[in-house]
């Protein structure tokens, strides 16, 4: 991506900080059912921008995520566009993407950087404004009031049809120190159904848990999910989308079932050796195959 904060940056943002300028890039969704069993329509597939971080001019990530079949582009900042959402939304559509999803920090919803946050997403169609991480949720003095406050947030949102989230990394799946039950339970329990919970797979399996279990123990929360691999680096397994011996079928149809989810949101973090471009592109093709082959 462009001359951006790393990943392991992106983590340390906490409330005070991380404006969506300063980031990366993302994109948005359809609506769908919120629980239960839902209707068949057909769950589309983004690229969560950061797996071409390497390339640092957007408008060529963005030619480049086209160019191999996604839908939707989830950002993770903007570049260029960062200032310029009617310039951002006209090379979308120039690109026939949508805005799956962004990952934003949890200041661009305080105070009156509110406004400007809504302002932007809502002209580039951005409905899922996740935060990738944030230091109080696995904190037993904030964690609940982290929680408040993203359920103040998705209060703010919903009349403007945008949905605020948390995207998982490994630390959420730690024990709290209320009984047995984990920093990700705990923030599950104390927000409302309009908080998404937006599942990385991949960190789901490397914290040594199920996948699909979480997507149904959390029925309509799954609104966006990250499809990725278990970290190759922690495994020493490759790091493409049906490299290994996870039931992805099983996956795909909780998803479809109950999960509520509008977006399959491919990230390639690890390439074993080869380009960007061409490591996305092995998972994709697996991942469509995948889907294919369920008859989706």
């Amino acid at each position: 991506m462009l001359n951006s904060p790393t990943r392991r940056d992106v983590l340390k943002w906490t409330a005070a900080g991380a404006l969506a300028t300063a980031l990366p890039f993302q994109a948005p969704a359809f609506a769908r059912p919120a629980a239960g069993k839902q209707d068949k329509k057909r769950i589309p597939i983004a690229l969560q921008l950061y797996s071409f971080r390497d390339i640092k001019d957007i408008d060529v990530v963005l030619k480049n995520t086209a160019d191999l079949g996604f839908e939707g582009a989830e950002f993770a900042g903007y570049g260029k566009y960062a200032n310029d959402a009617a310039g951002l939304k006209k090379k979308l559509d120039e690109l026939g993407l949508k805005a799956a999803g962004t990952h934003i920090g949890a200041g661009n919803f305080v105070g009156d950087a509110l406004k400007k946050t809504i302002e932007f997403h809502k002209t580039i169609g951005c409905k899922f404004l996740i935060v990738p991480g944030d230091g109080r949720f696995t904190k037993a003095d904030q964690s609940k009031e982290y929680a408040d406050f993203m359920n103040k947030t998705a209060e703010a949102l919903k009349p403007e049809g945008l949905f605020t989230g948390h995207h998982n990394h490994t630390g959420e799946f730690a024990k709290s120190t209320e009984g047995d039950k984990t920093y990700w339970d705990l923030f599950a329990e104390r927000t409302n159904k309009d908080v998404v919970l937006q599942q990385d797979m991949g960190h789901t399996m490397a914290a040594g848990l199920d996948p699909t279990a979480i997507v149904r123990k959390f029925p309509g929360r799954i609104k966006s999910t990250h499809i990725k691999n278990r970290p190759a680096k922690a495994t020493g397994k490759k790091p493409f989308v049906g490299e290994d011996n996870f039931d992805w079928k099983g996956y795909i149809t909780a998803c479809y079932e109950v999960g509520g989810t509008e977006w399959f949101t491919i990230e390639q973090e690890e390439y074993d050796g080869k380009t960007s471009v061409e490591g996305t592109k092995i998972s994709m093709d697996a991942f469509k195959a995948i889907l294919k082959d369920m008859g989706k």
